[in-house]
């Protein structure tokens, strides 16, 4: 069963938006969507006192629900337009699906962790989200459904995945973050319709790693 979301958890989330917006997020609408999802939904309801800081918290197997600033930082890079096709390797909490889904976006979102995978589903479908969620290994994307007008990666990788950027359509963009256990460097990955590559980084960030293959 859902929680509540009352009055003062609408005030939390307007000053955690406001918050992030003084750090650099000017993207109009994601600040709005940011405003609407109840980041307390995604997390356990003892924690509510932390779901509304700058900040990841864990989510179980090892996972985190990313800081917000980083959740809008890949929103706006992202550039999502209402009805595009869009990748999500790492479907996590279940959190950035939802700003996704309100960014107008046909979603499909690929989770390695069972348990996480089955109670991201269950959360968006009880929130009235309908994104194509996959259990499956993320380095690998989902071929059959490709391409993608939009790619995006909540987990560090080690190398860009060439699965990914084959399954990226012309004129797409994938957001990656490229690095070590120590920290990586938020990519920007946009294929022309030439088939050519541009890659640009975007400040550094910390996220867990991304492994190859399902985990059970």
């Amino acid at each position: 069963m859902l929680q509540d979301d009352s009055i003062r958890h609408k005030g939390l989330r307007r000053k955690l938006v406001e918050e992030v917006a003084a750090k650099g997020i000017s993207d109009k609408r994601v600040l709005e969507v940011m405003l609407k999802v109840p980041r307390h939904f995604f997390m356990d309801s003892g924690f509510l006192n932390f779901a509304y800081k700058d900040q990841a918290f864990p989510i179980g197997s090892g996972q985190t629900i990313s800081q917000p600033f980083t959740v809008a930082f890949q929103t706006q890079l992202l550039q999502v337009s209402p009805m595009q096709k869009v990748l999500e390797v790492g479907t996590g909490s279940g959190y950035q699906a939802a700003i996704l889904m309100e960014m107008g976006a046909r979603l499909y979102t690929i989770e390695r962790h069972r348990e996480l995978f089955l109670a991201a589903k269950a959360l968006l479908e009880e929130m009235g989200y309908r994104p194509s969620c996959h259990y499956g290994d993320g380095y690998q994307g989902l071929p059959p459904f490709s391409p993608f007008d939009r790619i995006i990666v909540t987990a560090g990788a080690t190398e860009i995945p060439q699965a990914l950027v084959d399954q990226l359509a012309p004129g797409g963009r994938m957001v990656i973050p490229v690095g070590n256990d120590y920290g990586q460097t938020m990519m920007l990955i946009e294929k022309f319709d030439d088939g050519t590559i541009k890659e640009s980084a975007h400040g550094n960030f910390i996220f867990v790693p991304l492994l190859k293959g399902k985990a059970k």
